[in-house]
């Protein structure tokens, strides 16, 4: 499968490289400049950026200047000869280029043609779409954050990363419907609706019930205990999240009696009472570190973990036998990347490229596009 991926940043880069640990043949075409997260350092790694490092594995670049005839031309060949292409130019943006979806179906009527925009192809097609803005648009950022501090944004770009694999399962279900009608399809994926299925029980909580949620820092409107309680050491975060799980926890406490207390019996008692229960649940998790109370309630199947820095989540994937970090090429361009998330019994990830330089493939790919019999 070829697919010719015509995004840059996040997103998109992030589907094509999933695509690509799953077999597919990816031409990452790339403007003069190259994709902008060539230059979003520090960090670096031998003079690269690590951001665009982790999310570009398994790709051959061509850097294609769209405005110059041979290489628009180049790009529509790539596109006709595409299984799928990936696409977040702000709509209409390829269209002068006769890139857009009408233009290349002409040619190419099987393609599946994903494009991943910021606010969709109607009313909202104008604004320019960055994970931040979506953060605050959809209403991430008034649930992120101590309940009388300001709102915060996530740690990491999640509506741009979910947005790609939206992507990804609507390419994959796009590919099924041209198994079986030999038709391709336009896939339209942006990140204000990804956002918004995203926030799953919040967005529920006002689309069902009419409720408009509000940060409460690190609790949990629903569940208690679901948050980070304070150790001999650290905090742990506890989701004790049903009623045998509550009843375990307090067994491994020492207090087995609360799970009988009427204030507390069920996760709706424990959730109206918990300034009730929270500090008793303290006192008894302050007699031991953070590690040592993990080992023991886990044993016991009471769902918990320490609070880590990422050197401490890459070890704990470790310790868990999940292997998290795969070398993608050899010599002075092998590249440490997080291995896939998927495991297959028969078709496992493959990584066979390192993050192209930019055009590292130019030359062989001009050649092979300019071959009408390739």
């Amino acid at each position: 499968m070829l697919v010719a991926d015509f995004s840059r940043i996040l997103a998109g880069p992030y589907a094509t490289m999933l695509l690509a640990d799953l077999g597919a043949e990816v031409v990452k075409v790339e403007g003069p400049g190259g994709d902008d997260t060539r230059t979003w350092m520090p960090p670096v790694r031998d003079g690269v950026s690590t951001y665009y490092l982790g999310i570009n594995r398994g790709k051959r670049s061509i850097a294609l200047d769209l405005r110059e005839d041979a290489d628009a031309a180049a790009a529509r060949e790539l596109a006709a000869r595409a299984d799928v292409l990936i696409e977040n130019f702000k709509p209409g943006g390829l269209a002068r280029f006769g890139l857009d979806f009408a233009s290349v179906r002409e040619r190419n009527p099987g393609l599946v043609y994903t494009s991943i925009t910021g606010f969709g192809s109607g009313a909202g097609r104008h604004v320019p779409g960055y994970d931040l803005m979506v953060q605050a648009i959809s209403g991430l950022m008034s649930l992120t954050g101590d309940p009388d501090g300001p709102p915060y944004r996530a740690g990491i770009s999640v509506f741009d990363v979910m947005a790609g694999n939206h992507a990804v399962i609507g390419i994959l279900a796009a590919l099924r419907h041209r198994d079986a009608t030999g038709e391709g399809q336009l896939v339209e994926v942006n990140l204000l609706s990804s956002a918004l299925t995203g926030l799953v029980n919040h967005s529920s909580a006002y689309a069902a019930g009419g409720t408009v949620p509000y940060r409460m820092g690190n609790a949990h409107p629903s569940v208690f205990p679901y948050e980070p309680l304070p150790t001999a050491d650290n905090d742990l975060i506890v989701t004790a999240a049903n009623d045998p799980q509550f009843r375990k926890l307090c067994e491994v406490l020492g207090v087995p009696e609360l799970a009988d207390d009427p204030r507390f019996a069920r996760n709706a008692d424990r959730t109206e009472n918990r300034a009730e229960l929270r500090p008793l649940l303290v006192e008894r998790l302050r007699t031991r570190g953070a590690n040592e109370w993990f080992d023991l309630l886990v044993a016991a199947g009471v769902p918990c973990g320490p609070i880590n820095t990422i050197d401490g989540g890459f070890a704990m994937a470790e310790r868990f036998e999940l292997e998290p970090v795969v070398e993608v090429g050899d010599g002075d361009r092998a590249v440490p990347t997080t291995r896939h998330p998927i495991r297959f019994s028969a078709t496992p990830a493959s990584y066979r490229l390192p993050p192209p330089e930019l055009d590292e493939h130019g030359a062989e790919l001009r050649k092979w596009l300019a071959d009408p019999d390739a």
